[in-house]
Order: structure tokens, then sequence, then C-alpha cells
């Protein structure tokens, strides 16, 4: 680095397997220690206490797995992004790949603000000890959401909840398949579609004002996006440049 100049870099991991149960600060935490374990160029920020200039996007719920979750990390100096990839993750607990990272524009904005969208794939499965419901069910319920012009549901905001309608956020709802449930039977797939602007939602939130007795299953997030100007962004190619791929082990 020449001057005061940073230089940011984006980076895309995956989220898999018993880790998904360690919290949104927890892998805050573990990218900080394996980004000191291979001795990253990191950026600092001022003041009495500094901290490496680091910040993920929209928080993942605990419990659930996701193959699109991002970073952005501040350095002093540029490093080979490739490389960087191998070496992070070695770093990293066990379930946490990176998958792909790109430099930044100097004035890019900053995860939270610009992720407009994410999909999840989730397996609705039945609570309160009722039967497991059909696939054409489930449809037909998933119909009725789609065509109203209003679903209430209740969300939990800073430990409340509270009653809101979710119908603003779902951009997309559909049962793609049938998936084994060791509990009852056979759970339902749903695909879906969140806004993440101005605020989120929760799958298991939209699960609950969709039809009696359902929970979530496994549910995997499988993208985030960035919108501007009518065309839809992967985070990596949004105010990145020179991007690089990685395979998650």
């Amino acid at each position: 680095m020449r001057g005061d100049t940073v230089v940011g870099v984006r980076v895309c991991f995956a989220k898999r397997g018993r880790v998904r149960f360690i919290s949104h600060r927890d892998v805050a935490r573990a990218f900080e220690r394996a980004f000191r374990i291979v001795r990253l160029p990191l950026a600092f920020t001022e003041g009495f206490a500094p901290r490496p200039r680091m910040s993920l996007g929209p928080a993942l719920p605990l419990g659930y797995e996701s193959d699109a979750e991002y970073l952005d990390v501040g350095l002093t100096d540029e490093v080979d992004l490739e490389r960087l990839g191998d070496e992070v993750s070695a770093a990293l607990p066990e379930g946490i790949d990176l998958t792909g990272a790109a430099f930044l524009h100097p004035r890019a904005r900053s995860l939270q603000e610009v992720i407009t969208a994410a999909a999840y794939r989730v397996e609705a499965v039945p609570g309160d000890g009722r039967p497991a419901p059909t696939p054409a069910e489930v449809a037909d319920w998933v119909q009725v959401v789609l065509e109203a012009d209003e679903v209430v549901g209740v969300r939990r905001r800073k430990g409340n909840e509270v009653v809101d309608d979710l119908r603003p956020a779902i951009r997309h709802l559909a049962v793609v398949s049938t998936t084994p449930d060791d509990r009852n039977g056979k759970g339902v797939e749903l695909q879906l579609e969140v806004s993440t602007q101005p605020r989120g939602v929760r799958p298991g939130e939209i699960l609950a004002a969709l039809g009696p007795g359902l929970a979530e299953g496994r549910v995997l997030r499988t993208d985030q996006w960035v919108e501007r100007d009518g065309a839809r962004l992967m985070p990596l190619d949004a105010d990145t440049r020179l991007r690089a791929e990685m395979r998650a082990s």
C-alpha cells in the first residue's frame, strides 16, 4: 500500500454442516482469527480500540446453512486472491469455505447497504404433532399467499413479538419437491425469494403464516443479490474488479 489507501477485498463463502450452529458474531470472530493466522496485511480502524476493517453481509439466522455468504475486509496491500482462498479456508472452522473473492473499488458501499434480495431452499416440516401436509396442500397454501394483498405474520424484533404484513417481502414462493423427514415422514421443499430492504424477513416467519403447524427443517441460503438499474448482480460482481473463483472442500 502507498499512503493511507485501504485495499478492499470481498469474499464469498459457504457455511455448511454443524458450523451452521455458530452465530453471526462468532463467524466474524472466526474470520478475524483466520486472517491473523495467515498473516493477511489487515487494515485497522482508528481510535482507542482499533479493530480489523471487516464487515459481514446480512446475518444468516442460527441453524441455517448457506452457499452465498459475503464478507468485506480492508487490507494494507493487494494479495493473491486464489492463494487467499486456500490459506484462509484451511484456517477456518470445518464447514466454512471461501468460494470466491474480488478486489473492491475504492468507493464501494457496504454489503448491508447494497444487498436487496436473498433466495432460500426451505424444508417445511410438520410441527405441533400434526400430520405431514402433502405437497398439493402446501402448493394450495402457497397460491393463497401469492394471491393475497396482505399476509399477517408474527416477527421478532429486538426480542419482542410484533404482528406485521409479510407480503411485501415475498418475491417468489413455490413448492419444488418432497424431502425425507425422519420425524414425521416427509417434508416439503420450497423455493423462496425475499427482499432484504428495508428490513429482512426469515423463512420461518413465512412458513408460520403459510399453513397450520408448519415448521422449518433444513434451510439453505442459495443466493444474495445486488439490484441496480433493472440489473441483478451477485455481490462479487457489484463494485468489484479482478474476481477469482474457488472450490469449497
